[in-house]
């Protein structure tokens, strides 16, 4: 139980009904003047219905008509036939649906098409083609670093990546780069070997 001020309180930890009176009058008009505030500009409303929206892949700009909830996923596969992107956990955990927005490498599961208006986005299918493969493509062939294949365009575009930023990565760094991409058939050790292969190719 709070104990009541008594006679032989300092004065410095005394609290008068005329203080208690004062310090609520302050906190009232701070939290007026908080509410004066006008809000942010409303963000433009989209949806739910579907709306056109312009994506840039690959160097391309694309118009496709869409609802707002559609994933960058999903518009790569269905709407644009982009089909590199693996659609595999839904939940940004393997890796498999990576894509370049602006160089970065990013889950395309877990980003709204419509967030990605604006912004260059690249796909495996960007990187190379079979007959002119890019040094991180090749490289994965050349060390057969895939066995079902199916995770190997994410690990390509997050390599390529890793490669833009560390030309010469170590081990580790390699490990670490890659650590967001899952390979369910293990073969972690070829894969790794690629990339330390394209980065002596760029070289």
């Amino acid at each position: 139980m709070p104990k009541c001020p008594s006679e032989d309180t300092p004065d410095a930890l005394r609290l008068s009904r005329r203080t208690f009176l004062k310090t609520v009058g302050v906190g009232a008009a701070a939290t007026g003047l908080i509410g004066a505030v006008p809000p942010p500009a409303q963000a433009e409303i989209l949806g739910p219905d579907a709306v056109p929206i312009s994506l840039k892949v690959n160097g391309a700009v694309y118009t496709v008509s869409v609802e707002p909830r559609v994933t960058l996923l999903r518009v790569l596969r269905n709407h644009l036939g982009l089909t590199g992107a693996k659609e595999v956990c839904e939940r940004g955990a393997c890796g498999a649906c990576t894509v370049l927005l602006d160089g970065e490498p990013i889950c395309s599961c877990m980003l709204l098409a419509v967030d990605a208006i604006g912004q260059e986005i690249t796909t495996v299918e960007g990187l190379g083609t079979p007959e002119r493969m890019s040094p991180v493509q090749a490289a994965f062939v050349e060390a057969d670093a895939l066995q079902c294949g199916f995770c190997t365009p994410g690990f390509v575009v997050t390599s390529t990546a890793l490669l833009r930023k560390q030309p010469n990565p170590t081990l580790e760094d390699i490990k670490a780069g890659l650590a967001g991409n899952l390979c369910r058939c293990g073969t972690y050790s070829r894969i790794f070997e690629a990339v330390q292969k394209a980065a002596r190719q760029r070289r």
